[in-house]
């Protein structure tokens, strides 16, 4: 896309406008999604984030859905990919998909919001908004706590990492950091791509997304060094193997 049609975006998050951030999540979830999908889904994976079907809303119109009617804060919205994270380090199973994607942004924004914001909306308005039940939404609510060991908080720079990260591997080719040269972009989707560890996957999935939801971060989060933890790739691709050697000869 020519530069010129470009959107810059500021170098801090908390200046962004909330729907380029909408924007730049939806596009970066659906690149996951659109692998993901591909991965049969397992007996043992099925959580509680499962719906039983599709729903029949785009993860973008989803996510601007809740940012109209709950006011949602910025920093919820990022810490959204955190928690991607941290449950994908924790439950390497676990794979954000068109079933589960949906049930996990709600979750995500119910319990970030009530623990980390001076205002919140009540539960019933977070279900009415992401289109489930009180009651289912109050167990998934437990659950996403428990998967997440109860950490809801990160650094301000962890965050700052995950924004500018989804500016440098955004597919569509809109958006621009302020400060930062076009070729400065390029090449560090280039430098994720050939800084990825191999996997036994690799030759089957080289579409995937080339990066993970961090990147290449050596900064700690609340999780501690996260560095030696599996990427959400690495989750996936491995998951994708046991499922392999699963099968009879």
């Amino acid at each position: 896309m020519h530069s010129s049609t470009r959107v810059i975006l500021p170098a801090a998050f908390e200046v962004a406008e909330i729907d380029n951030l909408a924007l730049l999540i939806a596009n970066m979830l659906e690149r996951l999604i659109a692998h993901n999908d591909k991965i049969p889904l397992l007996p043992e994976s099925l959580t509680r984030f499962h719906s039983r079907t599709v729903p029949n809303i785009s993860v973008l119109d989803y996510l601007r859905r809740i940012i109209k009617w709950t006011k949602v804060e910025k920093s919820c919205l990022l810490l959204t990919l955190h928690y991607v994270d941290q449950i994908c380090a924790r439950m390497p199973l676990f794979t954000l998909s068109s079933l589960t994607c949906h049930r996990f942004i709600i979750a995500s924004i119910t319990v970030c919001s009530k623990g980390l914001c001076d205002s919140f909306c009540t539960n019933a308005l977070y279900a009415r908004v992401g289109g489930i039940p009180v009651p289912e939404l109050n167990i998934l609510e437990r659950e996403f706590l428990h998967a997440i060991d109860w950490r809801l908080m990160c650094t301000r720079e962890v965050l700052q990492e995950y924004y500018i990260n989804l500016i440098r591997t955004d597919s569509s080719g809109r958006f621009g950091l302020e400060g930062a040269p076009e070729s400065e972009v390029e090449d560090s989707d280039m430098d994720s791509l050939s800084s990825r560890s191999a996997s036994p996957m690799d030759a089957q999935v080289r579409h995937r997304p080339s990066f993970s939801l961090l990147g290449n971060r050596e900064s700690s989060s609340v999780l501690g060094d996260t560095s030696t933890l599996p990427t959400i790739e690495q989750n996936m691709a491995f998951a994708a193997l046991q499922h392999s050697l699963k099968k009879p000869p």
